[in-house]
């Protein structure tokens, strides 16, 4: 069966109309919606000579077998964020369905291959985000955590597990199905601005950002708002307020791409008539090098205690989440850039500043790499999100070379050994 990227695009149209509403996609993981998709993944896999199987993680993977059991692997995710876009994870997935046609129409390939669709890769119900992968990867170390997760409806995530025949006390058992893996390989949607800036469809990706992720609280003193002298206030918001323009300093003094967010305050008592005594803060920072992320959460620390400092304050800081910065496979890297530019005649280097999925699989020692496909507007988790059609042809193209060339490869015995 020939290559057709024109019937990706029909497919996810497809997907959309099945899974989604007038506010964007819903297939949020552990829910109907999901399970429908997947099922309808699963009609389009049985046209196919591939093995389907769900693992203990809930991963979902279809499997062509080759002349060795050793599998360049193809992965995505088909879950979204409530009314989210209709191509964040559901392109990698149907791209590398189209990619199985085209191979299992060929007979038999020198090596297996295998489609992976993860689950919760957004962690859009629980806020666990990679819950699938890092299980397969066996980097899931917070199970106890795990088990404390409710959604908002007060469901717990081992319950909601369960009702799609998960146990989370067996879902590291998935870590089996990477046991023959060589190499990994996903497309994805770029998410930012930059591939648009550039005018170019499509881009190979270096790695994916590290993430310091803290909590943190500034206390001071709850006071009347209408007899508390200005200078006399002890006010936790404006430690925290002060803190947010800070960042926007120690993100521009590290340059290299280095974003740092506070994306929530929560003040206490909140209340018009009251000097604020708390403010809660949840900080987010990333960046490629390691060592330039480490610098950047001390400036964020020591800037935030001189403020406590200057304004009265206590202030005290809880870690919520960290990984470190991935670096992906430079063979698999040189194969994505050289299949980039003979589709489209140009390429460009660029970093993931969201985590996704590869991350998991480099960290797992599977040699990684990941494609991005140009987002208008940068955008993406809103209806709004949208690539051009061409450009989804084009990164089916794009990736189907990039398979060809891994599948060579790893015939060749490249890639990681069997474990």
């Amino acid at each position: 069966m020939p290559l057709e990227p024109s019937r990706t695009v029909a497919e996810l149209r497809e997907l959309r109309e099945l899974t989604g509403d007038a506010e964007g996609a819903q297939r949020v993981c552990w829910t109907d919606t999901w399970a429908r998709a997947r099922a309808w993944m699963r009609e389009k896999l049985g046209e196919l000579p591939v093995e389907v199987e769900i693992d203990e993680a809930g991963n979902q993977w279809a499997t062509l077998r080759g002349g060795s059991e050793r599998a360049v692997l193809i992965g995505g995710h088909i879950d979204s964020v409530p009314n989210g876009g209709w191509l964040d994870g559901a392109l990698n997935v149907l791209a590398g369905l189209e990619v199985l046609r085209r191979l299992a129409g060929e007979g038999t390939p020198p090596v297996s291959v295998r489609l992976v669709d993860w689950a919760d890769e957004e962690g859009a119900r629980f806020g666990r985000s990679l819950l699938g992968s890092s299980a397969c990867s066996g980097t899931m170390a917070d199970q106890e955590h795990l088990r404390t997760l409710t959604d908002r409806d007060g469901i717990a995530l081992p319950d909601a597990l369960v009702e799609h025949g998960v146990e989370l006390d067996r879902m590291l058992e998935a870590g089996r199905q990477l046991d023959s893996a060589a190499a990994y390989l996903e497309l994805h949607i770029e998410q930012g601005p930059v591939l648009e800036s550039l005018g170019l469809p499509l881009g190979a990706v270096l790695g994916t950002f590290g993430v310091e992720r803290h909590r943190i609280v500034f206390r001071g003193q709850a006071a009347h708002a209408g007899s508390t002298p200005m200078e006399q206030r002890r006010d936790a918001l404006a430690g925290a307020a002060r803190l947010e323009l800070e960042l926007r300093e120690i993100a521009r003094r590290a340059g290299g791409g280095a974003v740092c967010t506070m994306g929530g305050v929560v003040t206490k008592p909140g209340i018009a008539t009251s000097v604020v005594e708390e403010a809660t803060c949840l900080l987010d920072q990333r960046h490629l090098d390691a060592g330039t992320l480490a610098t950047m959460l001390g400036e964020a620390r020591a800037a935030s205690e001189r403020f406590a400092v200057e304004e009265g304050l206590e202030v005290e800081w809880e870690p919520i989440w960290g990984i470190q910065p991935i670096l992906f496979d430079e063979t698999l890297f040189g194969f994505c850039d050289d299949a980039i530019r003979e589709v489209v005649g140009a390429s460009h280097r660029l970093s993931s500043g969201p985590l996704h999925d590869a991350a998991e699989t480099a960290r797992a020692g599977v040699p990684t790499v990941m494609m991005f496909a140009q987002s208008l507007r940068g955008l993406s988790h809103t209806k709004a999100e949208d690539t051009r059609p061409e450009h989804i042809e084009l990164s089916v193209r794009a990736l189907d070379r990039l398979a060809d060339r891994a599948i060579a490869w790893v015939a060749g015995g490249g890639g990681r050994s069997s474990t």
